[in-house]
């Protein structure tokens, strides 16, 4: 039935038609170009073809589609409608070899997706939108439903840039999750939730012995004893609360703030020398190790442990403590020579800052935006370099700073073997010297016309001498580092001018007025393609416009206090969510959000993201307490569920990659709790708390390899001459970046080069040839050998204390038969094998090529330590029958049961 519209209708619908205004449409070319085309350019092409006319390279401009057409050295780089005609493209494509390849850098080439776009674009006959346009399109093509902040000045084409809401999970508010359920209950709740409605059920609670070894490694890095084992197992309340009491015992554990700081140390990048050539020791980096672990032990709310880290000495430049905490700014790898740029060496600190505190703090790899607006995610360059801006006047020095009495000094007396070295060269020097002068005023005498002329040394000096003289004066410079180890110095940084530095050859000291006499008070530039000699528009201090409005001072100082505070600002959504995934990894072994220095959209999506929020908050509702976090995570069902599912079949079916925590993870101990593990159970360790840095035992092959550094010899390694020295826990270990570990190497203890978020684990050939065949692994168990047999009544007895102390556990019938019978036969064995104790190696001769003549030469290392080593015990220090149960103890230091956490 036809149906009539009223006039007054009528004219109501065409009032409205009229007072639409009417959309622009564009073409599929002109929507390719603005969303693809165009930021392709920009990103790869306009820093070599457009940024900057004066440095314009081939004299081609790729700023407009009439320079395009009209091309640079090489002809015409476009001809519309003809892709394959068009050098542009051809570069791209990198076949035709008459073309250089664009960009040139491998790194930097098209992608797929990319060169397909080009394509088509040159193919609809390259249109290019003039700039009014391109804005129209740019707001069409951006996505709804995303809030970007825009202050600090961000550009319309960033602005404007398309990024997935999904992928922006990270800079959204904290969800409030509403939850009847308070504490550990809260945890389980969100986590059985999922496991209920993936319709499978959750493993029942581990037995006591397994809980109790597995939380004692997880807070303290230690195996329990037997008696803790004991008191656990015989402790007559509810298996909760007996748990309880475990859990509150070990969070007041010393050694509870060294596990957790080994932790936070992967990601700090620690270690106790400069890396790269120059690869110096950091003589004081220790005491910062040291307030990691005071920080964790004394529970200091995480905000304040930022604050502290970040701007300590803007905080309070009188407090020590506030100036040891800045060393977290100059944990990076760095170094300066006489042949380097200083200005490079600048721009390699301000990076390694910049993006450290990025991924560490806000969970961010920013250094992609170093040269280019960030592809993935919204951190575009202008921030990146606001960032760095914060920085611009930090600068890097050893910083007068008392010893507090809460540090360990111990072991200071330890100064005299570099003084001995200190001595050792000095005398050198002033051999060579007498040498040179004698030589000198004889030559002289013999040509009194030559007089006062300066002649090449060679002439007087031999290979050797002149070879020495290098190792000697080049030796003491490097010692000027590490006598700061036992200097009230802090590794640190102070607020002022950069000064004119050329070369690093002795640790630099904050001056008394800083921001007067030679140096630049610097400001930030853009720098294209990330070239420090390369700068454009100037920047001002800020942060991720994205995730929280910022207004940062402009001031010398107070710079990293306010980027300090913006970052545990409850309402910067990052941060609580950074650190409680931490957390949760360090607890549970696997994070919610799985890769924990980046949540951008290359990294993985939480698997709880409700739960990773419920934490966030609560972390900030208990005052950003991480003890309290860590007890509520370990006191939950799901942490003391057992490792073995009742229907592992359905299990893998329904969860195959284990995200639900229907299960406890297993795990392998990491390469510094099996250390510590071994020398707990052979009852070696030392367990004191924090001090200057051990020299356990290596590989004597890697302990005495020639290294460079400095442009000479590297002090040889050589382990710290007392026992309970040596035997200290591992993160009281030398940590040098150019001579690492190799069985810490081996069993994926990370390199310091880079923050580490989370570490592999493999398994591999190597590790058990180190772990079984390695001296240092016989050495601990023949001392774990001597001291059950100190303590044993009969064999049998001796066999039931090995089991007990290294796996806590008494052993089978079958397990005690095979002992004896293999402690037997060993022991046989040994009888036929002859021992002998090594000499104490007290220097080895080394042999090189002078560089000024080409010579060889040869010189002498003294090992000053030597004269005070006390040796482990030896083989040849006991009975064949011990060396038997030596063996059998090697085999339980081998077992999955001791390496592994169930």
């Amino acid at each position: 039935m036809l149906r009539t519209i009223s006039p007054i209708c009528l004219l109501l619908w065409c009032a409205v038609a009229i007072g639409q205004p009417k959309q622009p449409t564009f073409s599929k070319g002109e929507t390719l170009f603005v969303a693809q085309v165009l930021p392709t350019f920009q990103a790869k092409c306009f820093a070599c073809h457009g940024d900057d006319a004066k440095k314009m390279k081939a004299a081609l401009d790729m700023r407009s589609l009439a320079t395009l057409l009209k091309g640079g050295d090489s002809g015409p780089a476009l001809i519309a409608g003809k892709s394959q005609e068009s050098l542009i493209y051809k570069a791209a494509i990198r076949t035709d070899h008459e073309v250089s390849a664009m960009p040139p850098k491998e790194n930097d080439r098209l992608s797929k997706l990319e060169l397909e776009t080009l394509q088509q674009w040159i193919d609809a006959g390259a249109p290019w939108p003039d700039a009014a346009q391109i804005k129209l399109i740019q707001q069409s093509l951006k996505p709804k439903g995303v809030t970007v902040h825009t202050s600090g000045g961000l550009s319309e084409e960033w602005t404007n840039r398309r990024y997935q809401p999904a992928d922006l999970w990270a800079y959204q508010p904290l969800k409030k999750v509403q939850l009847s359920q308070h504490g550990s209950q809260a945890i389980d709740h969100l986590i059985d939730e999922r496991i209920r409605s993936a319709g499978i059920n959750a493993a029942p609670r581990a037995d006591r012995r397994t809980l109790i070894r597995r939380v004692t490694f997880d807070l303290t890095g230690l195996p329990p004893t037997p008696h803790e084992i004991q008191n656990f197992l015989t402790d007559n309340t509810s298996d909760e609360v007996a748990f309880r009491k475990v859990v509150d015992r070990l969070l007041a554990s010393p050694h509870f703030g060294e596990q957790f700081a080994r932790h936070w140390l992967d990601i700090a990048r620690y270690a106790d020398s400069a890396g790269f050539a120059n690869d110096y020791e950091r003589g004081n980096a220790w005491r910062y190790r040291d307030y990691v672990v005071r920080a964790f032990n004394n529970d200091k709310p995480y905000d304040q442990f930022v604050r502290e880290q970040i701007a300590g000495d803007e905080i309070d430049t009188n407090n020590p403590e506030m100036l040891i905490a800045t060393g977290f700014l100059r944990m990076g790898a760095w170094e300066l020579t006489g042949m380097e740029v200083a200005r490079i060496a600048r721009q390699r600190f301000l990076d390694d800052v910049t993006d450290t505190v990025s991924q560490v703090f806000l969970g961010h790899m920013a250094q992609c935006a170093r040269c280019h607006d960030h592809k993935f995610d919204p951190v575009p360059t202008r921030d990146y370099y606001r960032l760095q801006a914060v920085f611009a006047t930090t600068q890097i020095a050893e910083c007068a700073a008392p010893f507090l009495p809460k540090e360990n000094t111990q072991g200071f007396e330890e100064q005299k073997y570099l003084q001995a070295r200190k001595q050792f060269y000095q005398d050198h020097l002033n051999r060579i010297q007498k040498i040179e002068s004698a030589k000198r005023i004889r030559w002289e005498k013999e040509n009194p016309d030559q007089k006062g002329i300066k002649f090449p040394r060679h002439q007087v000096l031999s290979a050797a001498d002149l070879g020495m003289e290098r190792i000697a004066r080049k030796g003491l410079e490097r010692l000027r580092w590490e006598e700061d180890r036992y200097e009230p110095i802090a590794h640190s940084v102070y607020n002022g001018k950069t000064p004119e530095l050329r070369g690093m050859y002795a640790p630099f000291r904050m001056p008394t007025a800083p921001l007067e006499g030679k140096g630049t008070l610097d400001n930030t530039f853009i720098l294209a393609g990330g070239d420090p000699f390369s700068p454009k528009e100037k920047v001002l201090p800020g942060a991720f416009s994205a995730a929280l409005p910022d207004n940062f001072p402009q001031a010398t100082s107070g710079r990293r206090t306010a980027l300090a505070n913006w970052i545990v600002d409850p309402a910067n959504p990052l941060t609580a969510r950074v650190i409680v995934n931490r957390l949760w990894q360090w607890v549970m072994g696997t994070p919610i959000a799985g890769n924990p220095n980046n949540f951008g959209a290359t990294g993985k999506k939480p698997t709880h993201p409700e739960l990773l929020d419920w934490l966030a908050a609560e972390l900030i509702r208990q005052q950003w307490s991480m003890k309290q976090m860590i007890r509520m995570m370990v006191l939950t069902d799901t942490y003391a569920r057992m490792s073995q599912h009742p229907n592992k079949k359905e299990l893998l079916q329904r969860d195959p990659n284990l995200q639900l925590y229907a299960v406890h993870r297993p795990r392998r101990l990491t390469a510094e709790e099996l250390h510590d593990a071994i020398l707990a159970t052979s009852g070696e360790l030392n367990a004191m708390v924090g001090g200057i840095p051990v020299r356990h035992e290596i590989n004597r092959d890697i302990a005495v390899q020639p290294r460079q550094v400095m442009g000479t010899f590297a002090n040889v390694w050589e382990a710290s001459p007392k026992p309970a020295q040596r035997n200290r826990r591992s993160i009281y270990t030398l940590k040098l970046r150019g001579l690492r570990d190799p069985t810490a190497e081996v069993f994926n203890q990370p390199s310091p080069e880079f923050s580490c978020e989370r570490r592999e684990v493999s398994t591999i050939a190597p590790q058990a040839f180190s772990l079984f065949n390695s001296e240092a692994s016989r050495t601990r168990a023949l001392v774990f050998a001597a001291n059950v047999l100190k303590k044993s009544k009969s064999k049998q007895d001796a066999v039931q204390q090995i089991f007990q102390r290294a796996l806590g556990r008494t052993p089978t019938e079958t397990e005690q038969q095979a002992c004896l019978e293999h402690w037997h036969l060993m022991a046989k064995k040994h009888e036929a094998i002859p021992v002998a104790k090594p000499t104490v190696v007290k220097e080895i001769v080394r042999e090189a090529v002078e560089e000024n003549v080409g010579q060889k030469y040869t010189f002498v290392e003294k090992f000053f330590a030597a004269a005070d080593y006390e040796a482990d015990l030896h083989p040849a220090d006991v009975t064949p029958d011990v060396r038997g149960l030596m063996e059998v103890c090697l085999v339980l230091l081998n077992t999955n049961e001791f390496i592994y956490l169930d």
